[in-house]
């Protein structure tokens, strides 16, 4: 059975019962971690299918008063956990200020900034804020272990995707100014824009059939467009596979030990320090 190293700070070493929290929340690799992080993405998806129905007029009016209840039910637990978050670090403030402590923090404000506005001519602004409880999808992102991979992937290939994208913006404007002049008006082809929109759909593979074109030589063209189509949609996938791979082998050198002074991870196996906020590992 391996002992526990005790979590110190650059400073005094936090109170036992907050090491304890911070182990809980932030630490993923222990039986009390997983339970937490199991019963939170729980929580959290059964309050964006709340936030859903209550969408549905036929449920809204049926269930209006369940759905309020369990709203400020899921609210309650989210405040606790924020709280939790909080005090389960060294340093508050740059949690509360990370993208994640934002996330957690707009998951609760909604629910009360909408006991402010009860009249009736505020009722879009009570909806635009409820609507924004959605978002709390976004806290499951904490609990995507790939999801750094994958992003950090896109951002390497960047560079390479943006020239395929402006490679397959010039494609789509010369055969879309080839369909307007060989189609016309007459087959729907009524201007270079609208020709270029079915160039796109065309070339994607997608094709939705509202613009179709007529003469034989227009349908040659078309036919080219959708090889086209297939064979370009494999140029991406080829460059993002690419780059996730890297990132994977990457990944794989770093620690997911979260830092006790703003609640980050990804840092390298032999760091001391983290590399956010200079608090000791």
């Amino acid at each position: 059975m391996t002992k526990r190293v005790k979590i110190y700070s650059q400073g005094e070493p936090l109170a036992p019962w907050r090491e304890k929290i911070h182990e809980i929340i932030f630490e993923a690799d222990t039986p009390a971690g997983k339970a937490f992080d199991v019963v939170l993405i729980g929580i959290i998806t059964l309050s964006v299918i709340a936030v859903m129905l209550e969408s549905v007029a036929a449920i809204k009016r049926e269930y209006s008063f369940s759905l309020d209840i369990a709203e400020w039910m899921f609210t309650g637990l989210f405040l606790v956990e924020y709280v939790l978050r909080l005090i389960s670090v060294r340093k508050p403030l740059l949690y509360a200020t990370s993208f994640l402590g934002i996330v957690d923090l707009l998951s609760i404000l909604p629910s009360f900034i909408s006991l402010f506005h009860p009249g009736a001519e505020t009722l879009v602004v009570v909806r635009v804020l409820r609507v924004l409880r959605i978002f709390r999808v976004f806290k499951l992102a904490e609990y995507l272990g790939e999801a750094d991979a994958l992003m950090k992937a896109l951002r390497s290939s960047r560079k390479k995707i943006t020239v395929f994208l402006y490679t397959v913006f010039i494609f789509v404007v010369i055969f879309g100014s080839i369909m307007y002049l060989v189609e016309g008006a007459n087959s729907g082809f009524t201007s270079i824009p609208k020709s270029v929109y079915w160039a796109i759909v065309t070339l994607t593979t997608v094709g939705y059939g509202d613009i179709v074109p007529q003469t034989h030589l227009g349908q040659m063209i078309a036919s080219a467009v959708m090889i086209m189509g297939y064979a370009i949609i494999a140029v991406p996938t080829g460059i993002y596979s690419t780059e996730l791979a890297k990132a994977y082998r990457e990944s794989s050198d770093t620690s997911n030990t979260a830092c006790i002074g703003c609640g980050d991870e990804g840092h390298d196996d032999d760091a001391e320090f983290c590399k956010y906020c200079g608090e000791k590992l």
